[in-house]
Parts: C-alpha cells; sequence; structure tokens
C-alpha cells in the first residue's frame, strides 16, 4: 500500500517537476559541478559529484541569526540540475543524468590514503579537484556509520526537532558529539581504517557536512546521502532502509575481506537496517554500535538489537559512546 501510495504521487508530481525545470532552464547561469567524496573498488576509483547551474556556497558568521541560518540552509535546496552534460577525468568520460548527478570509474591508483583529481565539464576549462579515499592494503577493519544523532546532534527521532536543528543551524553551530569524535578517531588508527557515513540527509547536505567535519576534527571519509528527487516510480526515491541498506551493501563490495562495524542509532531504525545487513552478510560484520538518543529505543529498535544479539553478533549500546571499544570484539 505505502508504495503503491508512493509510485501514484510520483507519476502526479513528476509532470510537476519536469514543468518547473523547463521554466528555470532559460535563467540558468552556467555549469558547475558539485563534487562529492569517491572511493575505490578492489579494481578501480570511484569519481562522484553532480552538475548544477551554480553552487551555492554561505559563509557563516559567529552569532548569526537563526533566519539567516534558514534562508541559508534553504537555498542548498534550490538546486537546478544540469542533465546531459559530459563531465571527464584524464581519459574518462561520462554525463550527468536527469537530476545531474555523475559517476566516473577511473584506474585505481597504486598510492593508498587520499587522492585529488581534477575533474572537468565539457565546454568549462577550469577543473574542480574531486576527493577520493584509496583504502590502505593494511587496513584492519571498515567502519560504517550513521551520522545523526550517531555522530551529529539532531533529534532526528522527533521529525519537528530535526527540521528545526538542521534547518535553523549553520556549520558554525552544530554539535559534534565528543565521544564520537574521539571513537572515530581511535578506530581510524590515524587512517589506517576506512570509516564511511552512510545516512538519510540529502546530497544537498553534502558540502555542509563536509564544513561541519572540518571544524569539529571528526574523521572524514566518503559519504553516501540520499537522493530526495521524484522518479516515475516513487515520490522521494527510496526510503530510509532501502538507501542505507543498499548503500552498506555498495560499501562492503568496494572493500571487500575485513571485518566491519556498523554504528548507528535507536532513533531511527538503524537496528532494524544493521540486523538485515547481517543477515545478508553473515561473515562480514563482526560487531554494532548504537547511541541510544532522546527516550532510548522504542519497541521495534529493541526487538531488532536483541535479534543482533541472537545472531551472534557483539551489541554495544549506551547513551554514550564514552568507554566502548568495538575494535576488541573483532577476531
Amino acid at each position: 500500500m505505502k508504495h503503491a501510495l508512493k509510485g501514484a504521487l510520483g507519476r502526479l508530481v513528476l509532470p510537476v517537476e519536469r514543468l518547473i525545470d523547463r521554466l528555470f532552464a532559460g535563467r540558468r547561469e552556467g555549469k558547475a559541478i558539485d563534487p562529492y567524496i569517491g572511493y575505490s573498488t578492489p579494481d578501480g576509483l570511484i569519481l562522484r559529484g553532480r552538475v548544477l547551474s551554480k553552487l551555492e556556497r554561505s559563509s557563516p558568521q559567529e552569532n548569526q541569526r537563526k533566519w539567516t541560518n534558514f534562508r541559508q540552509m534553504l537555498q542548498l535546496f534550490i538546486t537546478r540540475e544540469v542533465a546531459q552534460v559530459e563531465v571527464t577525468s584524464g581519459e574518462v568520460r561520462g554525463r550527468s543524468d536527469e537530476e545531474g548527478y555523475f559517476t566516473l570509474k577511473l584506474e585505481r591508483p597504486t598510492e593508498s590514503g587520499w587522492q585529488e583529481l581534477p575533474v572537468r565539464l565539457a565546454g568549462v576549462a577550469e577543473a574542480v579537484s574531486c576527493k577520493a579515499l584509496v583504502v590502505r592494503v593494511d587496513a584492519q577493519f571498515l567502519v560504517i556509520s550513521d551520522i545523526d544523532d550517531t555522530v551529529l546532534q539532531t533529534g532526528a527521532y522527533v521529525l519537528w526537532r530535526n527540521l528545526w536543528t538542521s534547518l535553523t543551524g549553520n556549520s558554525l553551530t552544530r554539535t559534534v558529539f565528543p565521544d564520537a569524535i574521539d571513537l572515530m578517531q581511535r578506530l581510524s588508527d590515524e587512517g589506517r581504517n576506512p570509516i564511511f557515513y552512510v545516512s538519510s540527509s540529502p546530497w544537498n547536505f553534502h558540502h555542509f557536512l563536509e564544513q561541519v567535519f572540518a571544524r569539529t576534527g571528526l574523521v572524514l571519509g566518503p559519504l553516501f546521502l540520499r537522493d530526495l528527487g521524484v522518479s516515475e516510480s516513487q515520490f522521494i526515491t527510496g526510503t530510509h532502509g532501502d538507501h542505507k541498506g543498499g548503500s552498506i551493501d555498495t560499501i562492503l563490495a568496494a572493500v571487500p575481506d575485513i571485518p566491519v562495524i556498523l554504528m548507528g542509532d535507536t532513533g531511527q531504525h538503524d537496528a532494524q537496517v544493521y540486523r538485515d545487513a547481517i543477515a545478508r552478510h553473515p561473515d562480514r560484520i563482526k560487531a554494532v554500535v548504537l547511541r541510544e538518543p532522546g527516550p532510548g529505543p522504542k519497541p521495534e529498535a529493541k526487538a531488532a538489537m536483541e535479534q543482533i544479539k541472537a545472531s551472534g553478533t557483539p551489541l554495544l549500546h549506551a547513551p554514550s559512546f564514552k568507554g566502548m571499544a568495538p575494535e576488541k570484539e573483532l577476531p
């Protein structure tokens, strides 16, 4: 019933979205790349980004009014995507899709760690630098973490609080949990172990989140965010669980053969998503870590947590990550 309703809404709204795109087409100033953090696979390097008519970049100030924050955050959603534009990096070529997204697959570099590669648009001389993380051969394990209420204080377990915090703050005011910073730095082991982030926040927040990570010292890693666009089959593409589950599958395929720690919180279905990931990848998930924000886990989350324990997967959960050592659960 839910999927049928989303499909009907998608078919209803999609023509309206396309009409708006056509109306704005004549007002587009040009083309620009919004670069996303890429990652390595066993046989290549994935560069990602989005082609927009213009990049919206705000420079927040200390003690900035919430109304100013709201206007700046709202600008992130008023994007004008540019479809079917050729994107190149070296000899590799690709094209942006209907929503402006592009993916380029390059040869895997011989050097590991952070790489920066130039990406160009057809007809635009200046290149944009795209970061990508090449996983080290000596990595002991992989961390896949949620963002909201796991590392970034949001209040996502209450919708109005989530919206208020997300839309009235800025990159200077958002709070990253100090215990998350400490735990991620320890797990990363100075870049030896890769950390990926999976969130239902929209891709529009990618640059904003990079700013927050840089300011607070939270370990950076490739982000797998969500497309909130409209398709012919759905009103908002994908669901929270589908997006996170699919992203976990993609990351595990990209970084094979090492143990995985899943980190999340009990406020937004992470326990259920991680339970299902364990069922799909029983030999890869070696530990689950859950923060318990707000009032703590609801009955559905508690049931999923019990199923995680029953699978034999170590589960660490508490209101804080302080004192947790999930790496000790690994073989």
